[in-house]
């Protein structure tokens, strides 16, 4: 195992062969089967003691050179498993090539320390930014969440560092998004969700009331994406990227389904069909959830999220047609139909059962 390590380039460093401790037992390990992002801890020969203490005792970092990164970077997150010498622990989320990893077992003597190097696989800066919806330069004051989109897999930690939000005179807004530790990563780590924080847009909260809200109304702001964020290579982004807009009034009407404009195609083609919004959507929600019932086809959205087209696999037949869209669709502000994303705690909230989960809007396709 160790010879295959080593084609991998990976320094490994057990607490038998380590200057670290003067304690050859227990031993502390790290163990790379295949694939070295997916790399585990072992610990043999420890009394581990109770379960719920080995979160404390037996921890896992990502090693920084920045002193003040270091000592407020959380562990990573895991699980822990018993073994037959003793304790596993296995990261939730695979390790990042060209970052250093470090172990941590705290015994009664010396703690024992094992470090973990997982090679890059390339040594050009090749990610960007692809995108950041909403696509429109005029946002609602109220503006829920932005989705970063990146070219390639990301890195997972510490991303707040790298998003900026700046005034028009170049002042950073303080504390504007909700910092959440289980970051809102997509499976393939290319969709960052950045949720504006909700106690900076809900009237009546000590957030909103101390620090007023995040965006105003009439003003202008630039979202800066730094270029030194890590890609999932461990290496920097290409380029910065900026997105500069300017905020309208707050929007606090649910979307209604009975104003969207539905463009029906002509039968015995493959012409798309189209509803344009009178306002845009979110993204996210809009492309996965507004369906045409038994049709099959690719969706996209236009014009800054304010249209959905459907391009369909097959050629429509003529007939009677149904759009479904779940209420829970929102738009830029959070508002789902039916129901607004402020909603006041004292309001009297009708019995959800009550009312439909998806709205249908029927459309005909003539002969």
């Amino acid at each position: 195992m160790i010879g295959a390590l080593a084609a991998h380039g990976l320094a490994l460093m057990t607490s038998g062969a380590a200057p670290e401790t003067d304690t050859p037992s227990p031993t502390l390990r790290w163990v790379a089967e295949g694939d070295p992002r997916e790399a585990y801890v072992d610990v043999e020969g420890w009394d581990a003691g109770a379960p719920e203490k080995w979160e404390t005792v037996l921890t896992v970092h990502v090693v920084h050179e920045d002193l003040h990164t270091a000592l407020r970077t959380p562990p990573m997150l895991g699980s822990y498993q018993t073994t037959k010498g003793g304790v596993r622990f296995i990261p939730q989320f695979g390790l990042q090539p060209g970052l250093r990893y470090r172990a941590t077992l705290k015994t009664e003597g010396k703690p024992l320390v094992v470090r973990f190097d997982v090679p890059r696989e390339r040594t050009t800066p090749i990610t960007v930014v692809s995108h950041i919806y909403p696509s429109s330069n005029v946002l609602p004051e109220n503006l829920l969440k932005f989705y970063l989109h990146f070219s390639a897999p990301m890195s997972r930690g510490d991303v707040y560092d790298h998003i900026h939000l700046t005034d028009a005179e170049g002042k950073e807004v303080e504390l504007p998004f909700l910092e959440i530790d289980e970051e809102l990563w997509s499976p393939e780590m290319r969709r960052l969700t950045l949720f504006i924080d909700p106690g900076r847009i809900k009237r009546g909260v000590k957030p909103l009331e101390d620090l007023g809200p995040s965006l105003q109304a009439g003003s202008e702001y630039t979202l800066t994406i730094d270029a030194n964020w890590l890609d999932a290579e461990g290496l920097p982004l290409k380029e910065a990227y900026q997105k500069t807009f300017r905020v309208g009034s707050p929007d606090r009407d649910p979307p209604n389904p009975t104003q969207w404009v539905i463009a029906p195609p002509k039968a015995n083609t493959r012409d798309p069909l189209s509803i344009t919004f009178p306002e845009p959507m979110e993204a996210a929600l809009a492309k996965r959830l507004i369906r045409v019932a038994h049709v099959v086809g690719d969706v996209r959205l236009h014009d800054d999220e304010r249209r959905w087209v459907l391009e369909p696999k097959d050629p429509w037949s003529p007939g009677e047609y149904k759009v479904m869209v779940p209420a829970i669709i929102e738009d830029l502000a959070g508002n789902n139909i039916g129901k607004r994303f402020e909603v006041d705690i004292f309001e009297k909230i009708d019995d959800p059962t009550t009312k439909p989960t998806v709205v249908s809007i029927p459309f005909r396709i003539g002969d």
